[in-house]
């Protein structure tokens, strides 16, 4: 026996993929980003804007694709599936990033915001029914800024966050592309 034969393999590491590495880490900011979003919802109760929750939506689209990307670049998946669901990830968080920015600019007073959740209340239906509905519906504004940190409201904090997910998905859609 000699002393090449009788030495412990040495393992090599396990180098994840990029494609593997970008959809799992936007999984998880995702899903991180909705638990965050759900904790001031329900414990700080800072209720959400109707353009919040559209915002919300790509969040639950990122999380199961990217954990099923993720899933397919461990099984080593046909490269072209990889890039598609890296493209989906990154078009629907820099879209997302968008909205986020059109909200937060609402808020700035940048621009109008959509009727249904900003500007003056015009229609209080009729007043037999007003005291009812007043209280029990809590209406909450647009273009109102219902909480701020370093000077960003979530609004704000959603498109760092969202083009933070579009930059990684991308950089793992170009380092896939790239991989022979």
């Amino acid at each position: 026996m000699t002393a090449d034969s009788a030495a412990i393999p040495v393992l090599k590491p396990a180098t994840a993929s990029p494609a593997l590495t970008a959809s799992l880490a936007v999984s998880l900011i995702a899903a991180a980003t909705i638990a965050g979003a759900w904790f001031f919802q329900l414990v700080l109760e800072i209720l959400p804007c109707p353009l919040c929750l559209e915002q919300r939506y790509a969040y639950y689209l990122a999380i199961p694709l990217g954990a099923v990307t993720a899933l397919a670049a461990r099984g080593e998946a046909p490269r072209p599936l990889l890039l598609a669901g890296l493209a989906i990830l990154a078009l629907a968080t820099l879209a997302n990033a968008g909205l986020g920015a059109y909200h937060s600019g609402v808020e700035w007073g940048f621009w109008k915001g959509p009727t249904d959740c900003s500007g003056p209340v015009v229609n209080l239906g009729s007043a037999k029914d007003l005291l009812s509905r007043l209280d029990t519906t809590k209406v909450v504004r647009c273009d109102e800024v219902q909480w701020r940190f370093l000077g960003l409201s979530l609004a704000g904090y959603n498109v760092l966050i969202s083009l933070l997910m579009a930059a990684i998905a991308a950089w793992g859609f170009a380092a896939t592309a790239k991989r022979a």
